[in-house]
């Protein structure tokens, strides 16, 4: 049954105060300065710089947790929860700091340790072990971007492991 009562809609055009929070995108004269981008890019190229060395103490904590693996098989499920809890939160910035490669390498990491039920093989810990190698090997050469033939080379080699692993 259709009803003649009218039926009043009312539109109410809210403003959108995120938008005028992010610089440059709110109509005005919403701005950053040029001092505040020079400083936040200085302050960026400094974490870049100090990357390496503190990407290293977290490669050496995986480490840590990865011999844990082999030498106390009962506990290997809560060191690959560790170590999935440092392969997250690497794989999020290697690309920032101009490591692209860590971050590739962290996020296989961390989809890998994801994935694993059940009991723990050998030669799943044994796949952890390449993937930490490739960190190392990034890291101790300054393999920076996409790392040209030596990334390509490091890329190709984790993968194998990777596809040895999934064969068996």
């Amino acid at each position: 049954m259709a009803s003649n009562t009218p039926v009043i809609v009312r539109f109410y055009r809210f403003q959108n105060k995120l938008k005028e929070k992010t610089a440059g995108l709110a109509p005005g004269n919403a701005s950053i300065s040029v001092e505040a981008l020079e400083a936040a890019q200085e302050a960026l190229s400094k974490m870049s710089e100090d990357y390496p060395d503190w990407v290293s103490s977290i490669i050496m904590k995986l480490q840590e947790q990865h011999g844990r693996c082999v030498d106390t098989p009962e506990m290997r499920r809560d060191c690959f929860e560790e170590i999935n809890h440092m392969a997250h939160d690497m794989k999020g910035q290697g690309g920032t700091f101009g490591y692209p490669l860590i971050t590739s390498f962290a996020d296989s990491l961390y989809g890998f340790t994801t994935s694993v039920a059940g009991e723990i093989s050998d030669s799943q810990v044994e796949l952890i072990k390449a993937h930490l190698d490739a960190m190392r090997a990034v890291i101790r050469g300054r393999v920076s971007g996409d790392g040209g033939e030596i990334g390509l080379k490091l890329t190709e080699s984790l993968g194998a492991a990777i596809e040895s692993y999934e064969a068996e």
